[in-house]
């Protein structure tokens, strides 16, 4: 079987990578084994003693170093972890093959439950917004703020950008792809993958542009990569057509958590028209769109994600000294009204 093509098992064994992921300086990685699961965790040390702990959740297709940047910006704010989902970055995939956005979810779950980190900073991007929403309607007690960059929350009427990606969920259609592409090498893939995902691909610097290239010729290695793809892609849109309490704007509005909405101005794959909608349905939320940004802020743009989430920490700590001066009767400051939220 090439290795361009999608593996025919559901469940296929998991293969040590020919190659070593990137790390970054001052980053750690590490494996998280649960029943059923590994995860490769990478791990930002923060500069102090006793910082509160934030989790990164990537999106399709992507992997923990996404967020390396941004991490490395916090690190005098938060003690940083990203996750490699199963099946994406250098994790195998669950033993149970599920790759809903349920699925992924409980296994964000699972993961802060066995290390007793909650309530953490969650962060999602794309597919991590929606599993990072559903964690924080599900279990409020592990979520202490959430921001959510270009979150895949559902559109009744997508770009027709997103189509192409959402058709991955159709059974056939990989296969049909990478017969039909079957001659793109991974310089040529790793340089679609950015001109639908930045806002201005031009921007990558040539060396970032070398690793993102490695980092394809080493998912082209792995036997299931297009599988936990695909699988996810299919959990994505499934998610779309739920309904009831499992709706994932349902469960947005049920979000406690202080939230940071991040959007995109040219994001090809969530529309910036749903900032609106989504800044109005969370219930403490604030917006921030950035005009030139694409579909992954976080990397174009890590300077200024990582200013709208210190006001968003500063405000979550200024709100708990209020709390705390109240619960102890101090008089509380004329015209407060503790909702720390900016409508954008």
């Amino acid at each position: 079987m090439s290795s361009t093509e999608p593996p025919e098992a559901r469940i296929v064994a998991a293969v040590p990578p020919a190659r070593t992921v990137r790390v970054g300086a001052g980053e750690k990685l590490r494996t998280a084994a649960l029943p059923g699961l590994t995860m490769t965790v990478r791990c930002r040390p923060p500069s102090a003693s006793g910082l509160p702990p934030a989790l990164f959740v990537h999106g399709l297709g992507g992997s923990s170093q996404n967020w390396s940047a941004l991490m490395e910006l916090l690190a005098d704010r938060v003690e940083g972890e990203a996750l490699d989902l199963p099946g994406f970055g250098d994790s195998p995939p669950p033993d149970d093959g599920n790759y809903s956005i349920t699925g992924h979810a409980r296994t964000v779950i699972r993961y802060l439950d066995a290390q007793a980190r909650g309530p953490v900073h969650l962060v999602g991007n794309s597919m991590g917004g929606a599993i990072a929403t559903r964690v924080a309607a599900v279990r409020p007690d592990l979520v202490r703020t959430l921001t959510l960059v270009s979150p895949a929350l559902p559109e009744l009427r997508p770009q027709r950008t997103a189509v192409p990606t959402g058709l991955l969920a159709v059974p056939g259609v990989t296969r049909l792809f990478t017969r039909l592409t079957r001659d793109w090498d991974a310089e040529r893939r790793t340089r679609e993958v950015m001109m639908l995902t930045f806002g201005d691909p031009s921007l990558v610097t040539r060396e970032d542009f070398a690793y993102a290239v490695e980092e394809f010729e080493r998912r082209l290695t792995l036997p299931y990569f297009w599988d936990a793809l695909t699988r996810s892609a299919r959990g994505v849109v499934d998610s779309y057509t739920l309904g009831g309490q499992h709706s994932l704007w349902r469960q947005a509005e049920r979000v406690l958590a202080p939230t940071l909405l991040v959007y995109g101005g040219r994001d090809q794959l969530v529309s910036v028209r749903m900032a609106d909608r989504a800044n109005a349905t969370f219930r403490d939320s604030r917006l921030l769109t950035l005009l030139d940004a694409g579909h992954v802020a976080m990397m174009e743009y890590p300077e200024a994600v990582a200013r709208g989430m210190r006001e968003l920490l500063d405000d979550v700590d200024q709100r708990d000294g209020r709390d705390s001066r109240e619960a102890r009767g101090a008089v509380p400051v004329s015209g407060a009204d503790g909702s720390g939220a900016a409508r954008g």
